[in-house]
Order: structure tokens, then sequence, then C-alpha cells
């Protein structure tokens, strides 16, 4: 597992640029790592499998 502080982060698309709420998801991993960015540096990271991370947008774009 890759340490969270040396990840590639990107922020969620839907955010926008005002740093509201918003989450971030680290790239090139097995695993999907999501954290809250307003607390990236000392938060939890979340991690989910492909699969599941996979049906969570889907319900989402569906819903």
């Amino acid at each position: 597992m890759t340490q969270p502080w040396s990840r590639r982060w990107i922020k969620a698309s839907y955010s926008g640029g005002n740093s509201g709420n918003c989450v971030e998801i680290a790239v090139g991993e097995r695993a999907v790592p999501v954290r809250d960015s307003k607390r990236s540096t000392d938060g939890p990271v979340i991690e989910f499998g492909r699969p599941a991370f996979t049906a969570f947008l889907t319900g989402v774009r569906e819903g």
C-alpha cells in the first residue's frame, strides 16, 4: 500500500474551484483511496476495491 502523503491525489470534478466540500481520490493504485479535501493531510483515508467504487459511481450518476 502506498503511503497517503506520497499518492497523486485528484479533486472530484464536481467540487468546483471555491474550496468547498469535496472529495479527492488517488490515482494509479489497485484500490481507490478516497479522502476529504478539507482534511487532506491529516484526515482519514477510505480505500475501496475497484468494483465497489465503480458501483458507487454508477449509482451516483444514475441517481
